[in-house]
């Protein structure tokens, strides 16, 4: 594990391994570098990885004041210290911090896209859900606001969850459960600009799961 400071002081844990080429992984919500455990070792084969653990998860710092602004110089503070030509891939909302630190940075050499919940006309949170979130995190209750995102946000069918909720990395999940929130309320603030990528031209992979629900489509 490395550590790498972010412009506004907190540090950045990464986690490499693999040999190859250099390649970013940055992860979704409620989520740390774990979450890629199951590709990892076909991704080692042939890259340097560098999986990183997002501001206040995993072995990452933190800081008092939260802002998108902050995620998106995390990964492009990351990127910057690997050194390019990076391949920078972000999962979620990660895939948001990914593209935008993509026009901040020359050092992406090719960007892949995970489902990230790019702002669109489909409706992601039911009305009233951002404020109950809000409510149950102030009770105290983390793993109430962690299985409404998973049920209600991810759209996860409940045999699904239930498997999830069984796997080690659950109470982790729930200990992390203040970054949820913080992120869903960045993200509902979040607006696309088309235009600004008007003279992107880094080369760009969006990928979808067969299995998700219609609206990452």
């Amino acid at each position: 594990m490395i550590e790498i400071g972010a412009p506004d002081g907190t540090r950045i844990a990464v986690w490499r391994s693999g040999r190859g080429e250099p390649l970013v992984l940055v992860h979704g919500t409620s989520a740390d570098h774990t979450r890629w455990a199951r590709v990892l070792p076909e991704l080692e084969q042939r890259f340097t990885v560098f999986a990183v653990d997002r501001r206040g998860r995993g072995a990452s710092g933190d800081a008092a004041r939260y802002a998108l602004e902050l995620e998106i110089q995390d990964v492009t503070a990351v990127v910057d210290a690997v050194g390019g030509p990076v391949t920078l891939l972000g999962h979620s909302y990660g895939g948001i911090c990914s593209l935008e630190a993509a026009l901040r940075t020359p050092a992406v050499a090719r960007l892949i896209l995970y489902e990230p919940p790019i702002p669109t006309d489909v409706e992601i949170y039911v009305p009233g859900m951002i404020d109950r979130m809000d409510a149950l995190l102030e009770a105290g209750d983390n793993e109430a606001v962690l299985t409404t995102f998973m049920t209600e946000v991810v759209r996860m069918p409940a045999d699904e969850f239930a498997h999830f909720r069984s796997l080690p990395g659950w109470d982790d999940r729930v200990a992390a459960a203040h970054t949820v929130v913080r992120e869903i309320h960045a993200h509902a603030e979040y607006r696309f600009e088309p235009e600004r990528w008007r003279d992107f031209t880094t080369p760009t992979l969006l990928l979808l799961g067969g299995d998700s629900p219609p609206l990452f489509a």
